[in-house]
This record gives C-alpha cells, structure tokens and sequence, in this order.
C-alpha cells in the first residue's frame, strides 16, 4: 500500500499553506467576536436565554438557505463564493463595531446583524469546507484534514483570549481585530488555487439544474448510513452537550471571573483540542474508527458533566480541555470521513446539509441550552446535558452498526451519484 504524504511534503503545495491561513485568520475572528458577543449581551441584560437567541439567529439562515448554499458552492468556483460570503461577514462585524461604540442599551440591533452574519456564513461554510478535498489527493487528505484541524483549533485559542484582553479596554476593539483578520482571510482565499476540481465541479453541476440538484445533499445522506451515522450522532451529541454557549454565566455567576477568565475558559477548549489536533497531524487515526468515534462522543458528554457541577475555576478548565480534545478527534473522523463517502459533484451541497446539521447542534444547541439555563439554572442545565449525550453515544451503536464497524478510511468510497 503507498504511503501516506507527509506533513512537509503536504506543505509544499502553495494553495494548501493559503488555505490553512485562510482557516487560522477566520477561526480566530469567529471565535474572537463570539467571545465578545457573549460577555456584551448577558453583561446588557443578565439572561441566560439570550445568549441561546445569539446562536438561534446565527443558525436560522443557515437552516433557510441550505438548499441554495450547498447547489452554489456546487456550481460556482468555490473560492470565490467563500471570498463573497467573507465580505459579508466583514460588513457585519464592522456594524457590530460601530453600534458597540455607540455604548448601546438594546440588544436588539445586534440580534440582525448576527442573522445578517449568519447568512454570510451559511454561504461559506459549504464552499470553504469542500476546498480540502479539492485541492488534496484521496491519499493526502487525511493528513490534510488532521493539520486543518490543528489550524482551526489553534484559533479557538488565541481567538477568546484576544477578545478578553481587548474587550477589557474597550468593548468595540474586539470587533476590529476580528475585522482585521477577516480582511486576511479573504486575501488568502484570493490566491488558493484549485483549477482543474472547479471546472469539474462546475461542469458536473450545470448539469444538475433546478430544485432536484439542490436537494441532492439530503438524498445522498438519506441513502448512506455512514453519512447519515456521522453526522446525525454530531447534532444530538451536540445540541444536548452545547455548554459552551453558557460559559459567559458560569465565568460570571458560578467561577466569580471576568472578561479575561472568560477568555481563558474559551481558550482551554482550544488548547485541548489543539494538543490533540496535533497529535493526529503526526499521527493521524488509522484503524478502529467507528469504535473510537462512539468512545470520544461518550468522553465528550462526561466531560460536560464535570464542568456543570463544579464551582473550581481549574476543574472547569481541565473539563473543557477534556471536552475539546474529544471532540476534536470526532470532528477530525467526520471531517475525512464525509468527503470520502461523497460524490464530488454532490460534495458541496452534501456539505452544506452537514453545515445545517453543525449549527443546529452548536448554535441551535446554543439556544437549547440558553432555554435550560433559563429554567432549569447553568448547573443542572450542563449536567443534564452531558448525561443526554451519553444516552445519544449508546443509542447510536445500536442504530447505525456500519457507523460502529469502521475499521480505517483505506477502504471507504463515494455513494452513487445522485
């Protein structure tokens, strides 16, 4: 069998370099103004439940948009579609500056920027995520994939800490670095280079016109039970273990810290996961991948557990590094599995449906969590929430055996064609 590239040899390709900064420069934005956001709205109104409503408005446009998204990133060039959808970001997150500067008293505006945001987004996602295995052979993704894992969690860190140190001084400054970096992004997509694949790519889609092609990504799912497993056990696991989203409340009310500490809480999921990511870049997950799949959903929703209950600001760190570094190894199996098991003319809209999928269990988690939060308090709202993913673990394996018996990603291939 022939050898797997090697981290070196994976970066010698340009655009592979480009794309990687474009991941790192995005990711820090987004989790920078995240961090931001949350502290300014539970700082302006004290409720739980608003800091559900942010990822409920960021995820809405991603739900009502699906079909279109993923049908454009299918038949567009790719990077050009990311670059437009990160403009869009750019212009909002430049609003949320401005009104921030205004020293507001209503939540309300920066509830439609962040529905505006969210329909920027939506259009990115599927298009920036199938560039991987666009540019990457079948034989270097998963490399690929491990090292724009360790990228993109390299961000969660330095992203949250960023925006803790600025918002201290100002609460507007958040908003311009992640502004800043934003710009980056976009002119590092400029230059990615995937020529032969997106010409491919659009041939293949002007063939598939109208509502049937839009759709495609819901039957390719629908008739795989690899992809259907994947990424259904993500949205349940997710959306019940969505703790995150509380982390500005717990930082408050349960630790007694600030916008630094939260910074730093923010950060520990991402060193955790990083160190993972990390450790797969140089050796990345061969064998028993559906066994260890089901394992880290499990670890993941203990580790939710944890941080619930406790009132020590280390404990709470070390659970969300735990937390993280489960599942950046569920992310990182995911992230190689999905593209293998895709037709490439059907990738990007499969990607977009998963991109659905993702923000129901994060941003629509969000909310689910902000409402048990709201009722039930941030303790037992945790807490109850990991106990449910451990539930979801257990049922999975029964419901889907194939997912379970995965063995190594050597011998996954493409679904037919829809």
């Amino acid at each position: 069998m022939e050898t797997a590239p090697s981290a070196r040899e994976v970066l010698h390709d340009r655009s592979i370099v480009l794309l990687l900064v474009t991941v790192i420069a995005s990711t820090m934005a987004t989790v920078c103004q995240a961090t931001a956001l949350g502290k300014q709205v539970y700082d302006l109104t004290g409720r739980e439940l608003d800091l559900g409503l942010l990822g409920l408005a960021e995820f809405t446009p991603a739900f009502v948009l699906v079909a279109v998204t993923g049908h454009i990133a299918d038949r567009y060039d790719r990077r050009r579609v990311a670059m437009i959808g990160l403009a869009g970001e750019l212009a909002t997150t430049l609003g949320l500056g401005l009104y921030t500067a205004t020293k507001p008293t209503s939540v309300a505006p920066i509830f439609l920027l962040i529905l505006a945001f969210g329909v920027a987004r939506a259009f990115v996602a599927p298009a920036s995520r199938s560039l991987p295995a666009d540019i990457a052979t079948p034989r270097a993704l998963p490399r690929l994939v491990a090292m724009n894992s360790a990228t993109w969690q390299t961000g969660t860190i330095i992203g949250p800490i960023i925006a803790g140190f600025l918002y201290v001084g100002n609460p507007a400054w958040p908003y311009l670095a992640t502004a800043a970096l934003v710009g980056v992004a976009i002119v590092a997509m400029g230059f990615v280079r995937a020529p032969r694949l997106i010409e491919k790519t659009t041939a293949a889609a002007s063939k598939r016109e109208g509502a049937r092609a839009a759709f495609a990504g819901l039957r390719v799912i629908r008739d795989s039970p690899l992809l259907l497993g994947a990424i259904s056990l993500d949205l349940f696991a997710v959306l019940f273990g969505g703790a995150v989203a509380l982390l500005p409340a717990i930082a408050k009310d349960r630790l007694g810290v600030g916008a630094i500490g939260l910074g730093w809480l923010r950060a520990a999921g991402g060193i955790g996961a990083a160190a993972t990511a990390l450790a797969l870049t140089s050796r990345p997950l061969v064998r028993a991948i559906g066994k260890t799949l089901f394992g880290v959903v499990a670890l993941f929703g203990a580790a939710t557990i944890v941080l619930g209950v406790t009132r020590s600001y280390v404990v709470a760190f070390i659970a969300l590094g735990v937390l993280s570094a489960a599942d950046a190894i569920s992310v990182f199996i995911r992230a190689t599995l999905v593209p293998l098991v895709t037709p490439e003319s059907a990738r990007g809209r499969v990607l977009a449906v998963e991109n659905v999928f993702i923000g129901a269990s994060n941003e629509l988690g969000a909310f689910e969590s902000g409402v048990a939060g709201q009722l039930l308090g941030v303790s037992w709202a945790v807490a109850l929430g990991g106990a449910a993913t451990l539930v979801v673990a257990g049922l999975w394996t029964v419901l889907f055996p194939a997912l379970r018996r995965v063995d190594h990603f050597g011998n996954l291939t493409p679904s037919i064609p829809p």
